[in-house]
């Protein structure tokens, strides 16, 4: 198994295209402004037009001598632009009462009509003496200007006044709102940002303590509930007897285990298959229902040795995302795991690892090393047989640090712990490379060269092994 090595966050220097962003913004910002003043003209342009609600129909009577030498009359004017003389009273009704430009009105029917009276007519008039004229709002009677074919009306009293606005000046005025809005976004951007983490944080932090305390509470709870699991750790190991070597064919590495009510997990080597009725979960998972039987049992026919067994150890490192216990075999670790990250959850992590192994290995002989004076102290389950220095003069010469990552190794049985409490010195490394190149296996609660594994916890409560692509919650 190799090692998972740990992400660096990269530092990426601004592109050329970065540098134009602020350029790019200010094209089009001109463009949008420039959008806004066309805008704001074309609103000025259409208040100088009157509005097709305020235009009505008139008639403008003509002097006789430019009529034919005949004056309009009511009757006449329906004629000509109702087609139908009788709807003089239509019109008569219009304009009664209205004063005109030479300061007399229309009373009756039957009033002669003066030349430059302006009238209103039905607005289904038509024809070729009907006219638009504006209405002011104070009445039926009109003027027509002579420079357009439209006229205004009223009756030369108080004239009503209504304020409107224009889409295109209201459009305008948005646009220019806007404008503004995105100029001083871009300004104080970086305040802004500023402003809405340090708001962000405080909200965070406010609740950390709420979050912290729930996640702690149930971590708790997964310890407990793994003293009192025997279940899962007997069903761990009889899926593990399923993959152990037989005389027709080798071992397959089982390199961790997942056990729960509806079944088992399993991960094994990319270039290794599991046979029915294990089906795939993805290119190293393989999962078996709980009702499905299983390949053979241990020690069954067709298993030529119970050594498989007997040489792994089994561990819960922690729970998955869907709560579900994790084991990992730390008879394929050969050699030392290091656990670093945050200190209090990486003590636990070791202080679990030695729990697990107390109820499955009982007796197994443990050496503490002291590292960096500020480490977390250790506990030694009692069912562990605690040796107060290692016995090393026996060793030759420690084996050769391979670096940070080294081969696949293969499986040896764990004969012994050298726990490691914070990063050891170069004594504790000695000793730690002295036992481990004779069978132990190391747990340092910190950065060690010699690690083999390499798990990363945070202060969270999860721990993160790479080489398996887990992370998991870890018991406290």
């Amino acid at each position: 198994m190799s090692n998972g090595a740990g992400r660096v966050p990269e530092h990426r220097p601004r592109t050329a295209a970065a540098h134009r962003i602020p350029r790019t913004l200010l094209y089009a910002l001109t463009a949008l402004l420039t959008a806004c003043l066309v805008a704001l003209g074309t609103a000025r342009q259409a208040e100088a037009a009157p509005a097709a609600d305020d235009l009505v129909k008139v008639f403008v009577v003509q002097d006789p001598a430019q009529a034919g030498g005949q004056l309009a009359t009511l009757q006449s004017i329906a004629a000509a632009t109702l087609g139908d003389a009788g709807r003089a009273d239509e019109i008569f009704e219009l304009n009664r009462g209205q004063a005109q430009k030479d300061g007399s009105a229309l009373n009756a029917p039957g009033d002669q009509l003066h030349p430059g009276w302006i009238l209103r007519l039905p607005q289904d008039a038509s024809g070729p003496g009907v006219q638009l004229a504006k209405d002011t709002g104070g009445g039926n009677g009109a003027s027509a200007p002579p420079a357009s074919g439209t006229a205004s009306t009223g009756t030369g009293g108080a004239r009503s006044t209504v304020l409107t606005i224009p889409l295109a000046a209201a459009v305008a005025l948005l646009g220019a709102i806007l404008l503004a809005v995105v100029t001083a976004g871009i300004v104080g951007r970086r305040k802004v940002r500023a402003a809405a983490g340090a708001v962000g944080r405080g909200v965070h932090a406010l609740g950390a303590p709420k979050r912290q305390r729930r996640r702690l509470a149930q971590r708790q709870a997964t310890s407990r509930r793994f003293d009192a699991d025997g279940d899962s750790v007997q069903r761990a190991y009889s899926a593990l007897g399923e993959f152990a070597a037989t005389d027709r064919e080798p071992e397959r590495p089982v390199h961790a285990l997942s056990v729960d009510e509806a079944g088992v997990t399993v991960w094994l080597s990319a270039a290794d298959a599991a046979d029915a009725p294990w089906s795939s979960v993805d290119s190293t998972r393989w999962r078996r229902t709980a009702g499905a039987p299983g390949l053979r049992a241990p020690g069954g026919d067709g298993v030529t040795s119970r050594s498989a067994l007997t040489t792994a150890c089994l561990v819960r490192a922690g729970t998955d995302e869907a709560d579900r216990p994790v084991f990992v075999d730390l008879s394929r670790l050969d050699g030392v795991l290091s656990v670093i990250g945050d200190r209090a959850v990486a003590r636990d992590v070791v202080q679990n690892l030695l729990a697990e192994i107390a109820r499955t290995r009982p007796n197994l002989p443990v050496t503490v090393l002291r590292g960096s004076a500020d480490a977390p102290l250790l506990a030694v389950p009692p069912a562990l047989r605690q040796m107060p220095q290692a016995a090393t003069s026996s060793v030759a010469k420690p084996f050769p640090s391979h670096g940070t990552v080294r081969a696949a190794a293969s499986r040896r049985p764990v004969r012994g712990l050298v726990v490691v409490s914070g990063a050891p010195g170069p004594r504790e490394e000695a000793e730690l490379a002295a036992l481990c190149s004779v069978g132990w296996t190391g747990l340092v609660c910190g950065e060690t060269q010699e690690a083999h594994w390499r798990w990363y916890t945070d202060g969270d409560g999860h721990v993160d092994i790479p080489v398996l692509d887990l992370r998991l919650t870890v018991p406290a």
